[in-house]
C-alpha cells in the first residue's frame, strides 16, 4: 500500500487518479477547494486552497507520492508555476515522489519538433495555458536532483469532453505527441489513470517526462 495524496483530487484526471489507486489497495487522500458531490470508496477527501502553503503540507503529511492535477486556470493562472514550485519544495522536504499531470500543449508534433502549443492547429485559447504548464516542465528538469519525479503528459484528445471507455492497454512514448492510424491523439480518463497508476506502483520514468495513448 502506498500513501498517495492527489491535489486536484475532484478534477477529471485527478478524481480518476484517485479512484484507480484507491481500487488498487492504496491510501488515498483527495484534496481540492471544495468536497466532492459524490464520495469515491477508499478516497479520503480533504479542502483547503493550493494557494497557501500550511493547506498544502497538511494535506501532503506523510504522503510517499503527491500527485498534482491542476490545471493553469481560474484563480491559479498567474500562480501556477509558484504552485508547483512550492508543492515540489514540499515532496522534495519530505523525500515524497513527486508526479504531474502535464499539458500535451508541451509535446512535440515530431522528433524535430515544434511544440504542439507552437503548431498552426493548436486552438490559440490553450496556447497561454500550454506554455505555462510548460514551464512547470522545465522547471522541474532544473531541479534539485533529490527530487524523484515524472510529468505524464496526455495526448491532445484527453477531457471529460472526451471520456472515452476502459480498455485497461495503452501505448507509450516519449517526448513526441502519439497519434493513431487516422491521426487522432487520444485516451480515454480510467486508461490515462491506469497508466499514470501503474508508473506510481512501477517507476520507469525518474526525473522524466513521458506521454501515453490508447
Amino acid at each position: 500500500m502506498i500513501r498517495i495524496t492527489v491535489l486536484g483530487g475532484t478534477g477529471y484526471a485527478g478524481s480518476a487518479i484517485a479512484r484507480e489507486a484507491a481500487a488498487r489497495g492504496h491510501q488515498v487522500v483527495a484534496f481540492s477547494r471544495n468536497a466532492p458531490r459524490n464520495a469515491t470508496a477508499g478516497v479520503v477527501s480533504a479542502t483547503g486552497s493550493v494557494l497557501v502553503r500550511r493547506d498544502l503540507e497538511h494535506a501532503t503529511a506523510g504522503a510517499e507520492v503527491i500527485v498534482v492535477a491542476l490545471a493553469p486556470s481560474g484563480e491559479l493562472h498567474d500562480d501556477f508555476v509558484k504552485v508547483n514550485q512550492e508543492i515540489a519544495d514540499i515532496a522534495r522536504g519530505s523525500g515524497a515522489r513527486l508526479g504531474v499531470v502535464g499539458g500535451a500543449g508541451s509535446l512535440l508534433v515530431a522528433a524535430d519538433g515544434p511544440k504542439v502549443y507552437d503548431a498552426p492547429a493548436f486552438p490559440a485559447q490553450f496556447r497561454a495555458h500550454a506554455r505555462i504548464s510548460d514551464e512547470v516542465l522545465q522547471a522541474l528538469r532544473n531541479s534539485d536532483p533529490g527530487l524523484d519525479w515524472f510529468v505524464l503528459s496526455p495526448p491532445m484528445g484527453f477531457g471529460h469532453y472526451a471520456p472515452g471507455e476502459a480498455t485497461g492497454k495503452y501505448r507509450v512514448g516519449g517526448e513526441v505527441m502519439l497519434t493513431d492510424e487516422e491521426g487522432l491523439s487520444q485516451i480515454s480518463g480510467a486508461d490515462f489513470a491506469t497508466a499514470f497508476v501503474d508508473e506510481i506502483e512501477r517507476p520507469a520514468h525518474r526525473r522524466q517526462r513521458f506521454t501515453v495513448a490508447s
